[in-house]
């Protein structure tokens, strides 16, 4: 994740992703940086729209989340629900005892 952080970083700040800008901000944070790791997320990078990556990313992570906020009321009112019909078949079962 650092590899991730460290150019997305570098983007925010609209400086070239690079090996050895990478390599310096992981430095910096106190994290030795594994030459490999950081060329491959380098070449991972190169020629993506990270602006657009981004955007996309956002789009794909809303709907899904729309859903489940759905799905919390709905799961509140069968529990409130099934509260409700206790109730009841305890109040019946009361009654019927009264009159045996």
């Amino acid at each position: 994740m650092e590899y991730v952080y460290s150019a997305m970083l570098l983007h925010a700040a609209k400086k070239d992703i690079t090996e050895d800008a990478i390599t310096k901000i992981m430095k910096a944070a106190g994290v030795e940086a594994d030459g490999a790791r950081v060329k491959a997320m380098v070449a991972a990078l190169d020629g993506v729209d990270i602006e657009e990556a981004i955007k996309t990313a956002a789009v794909a992570a809303a709907p899904a989340a729309a859903p489940a906020a759905e799905a919390a009321p709905a799961a509140e009112e069968k529990k409130e629900e099934e509260k409700e019909e206790k109730k009841e078949e305890e109040a019946a079962a009361g009654l019927g005892a009264l009159f045996g």
